[in-house]
């Protein structure tokens, strides 16, 4: 099933991988998330990690999505280049860097993207035609981002608007709550998620924890990261804990 094929209401659940950990991610993989994505900003996956993170992907249970360093071609291209599925691209803050971010992920003639896949990452022996579409999304973390959001989401070839809240929360001087509660027409959340209906590309949102998420699922956000891997292992210890906690 693809994403067109879903009603305009569902919601993909995601996790986020930040431990830098091949295993551990690929096991979340199987673990009946509809995507996940791998933190190569914030997270323990540097260049190396990735490589080694998609070596042992040898059969796809889910879209797999890599947050690269910064809107870079390289960085864009070698994620890409060593298995991911598609990338998360921070800081985008206008049209134009939105453009540049989607040409970064896309062959010619429709992007800039150079050949060269790394060896092992998937069979390559059809060259570039043969390579299965990357997904792009880019990141509203700012003012001016959210300013420009309808010019962003308009990018041809985008597929999705990813809200890190915690940034846009500093950066508006909000309270990350208060801004995942807010319901005003002209508030930041309801403003970015009109802009990608209006424009036909996926509203999507780090979370962080499932009451975030359940908040930011209310605001109309389609593709959210529920929660991150050592966030799991929290949430699973202390379901383990209470199961083997003897009713009163």
């Amino acid at each position: 099933m693809t994403d067109a094929d879903l009603p305009a209401d569902a919601v993909r659940t995601g996790v986020w991988a930040t431990l830098g950990d091949a295993r551990t991610t690929l096991a979340l993989e199987r673990a009946g998330f509809d995507w996940v994505g791998v933190d190569a900003q914030h997270g323990h996956f540097d260049d190396a990690a990735l490589r080694g993170l998609f070596a042992l992907r040898h059969e796809a249970a889910a879209p797999v999505l890599v947050r690269v360093a910064a809107n870079d071609p390289t960085a864009i291209g070698r994620a890409l280049d060593a298995g991911a599925d598609g990338v998360i691209v921070p800081l985008v803050q206008s049209a134009g860097q939105a453009e540049a971010a989607v040409a970064a992920a896309h062959y010619p003639p429709r992007g800039a993207r150079s050949w060269g896949p790394l060896p092992g990452s998937r069979d390559s022996t059809g060259g570039a035609a043969s390579m299965p579409r990357p997904r792009c999304a880019v990141m509203v973390e700012t003012a001016p981002a959210v300013a420009a959001v309808e010019e962003i989401a308009a990018t041809p070839d985008l597929d999705m608007v990813f809200v890190g809240p915690f940034d846009l929360s500093l950066a508006l001087g909000r309270d990350v709550d208060d801004l995942l509660a807010d319901t005003a027409e002209d508030a930041p959340l309801p403003v970015i998620v009109r802009a990608c209906r209006a424009a036909g590309v996926l509203p999507g949102a780090f979370a962080g924890s499932p009451e975030r998420a359940a908040a930011l699922r209310a605001q109309g956000f389609s593709w959210i990261a529920v929660t991150t891997d050592s966030g799991v292992l929290h949430l699973g210890s202390a379901a383990a804990r209470a199961g083997l906690t003897p009713p009163a």
